[in-house]
């Protein structure tokens, strides 16, 4: 059942970035060229997703449990801080430059079109080398924490 809700739920995605044209990078990349060609209807398509989901949200969370978990799963974090922003300025960057969004472009992967699939894996490959990254990183935090612990103790 689980994976008939994420199927059917994908498939309206895909249909719905396909009809909005916002599978089209040239209408996305038009978006941000306000200064030439710009084209606001992402803008519309934009409130119209934060709409749904505004009211999706509110009415989900009148139940006590999701219909297929056990338990919502939500992010344990509710702040902003220097990962999130860089990551979110990161995202935008891309999305400008290549006219793809993730979810936009992941539905286009079955075109085969040779832009789509370039851009599926540079995104694949920047996530293996960021999870790459933040593993060394806090490896190393663990490691400097040990270090720093052992030689307080010494010091005791």
């Amino acid at each position: 059942m689980k994976l008939l809700a994420a199927y059917s739920v994908g498939v309206i995605f895909g249909l719905g970035i396909s009809l909005s044209g916002m599978a089209n990078p040239a209408k996305v990349i038009n978006f941000f060229d306000i200064a030439g060609a710009w084209d606001p209807s992402l803008a519309f398509v934009m409130g119209g997703a934060v709409l749904i989901t505004f009211l999706g949200y509110r009415w989900v969370f009148t139940r006590a449990r999701p219909v297929l978990e056990a338990t919502f799963q939500l992010p344990g974090k509710s702040h902003v801080d220097r990962l999130l922003a860089s990551g979110a300025v990161i995202f935008g960057i891309g999305w400008g430059l290549a006219g793809f969004c993730p979810g936009g472009a992941l539905p286009v992967v079955g075109t085969g079109q040779p832009d789509v699939l370039m851009f599926a894996t540079a995104l694949i490959a920047g996530i293996v080398l960021t999870r790459l990254v933040m593993s060394a990183v806090s490896s190393n935090a663990g490691s400097l924490k040990t270090d720093k612990f052992k030689q307080e103790t010494k010091e005791s």
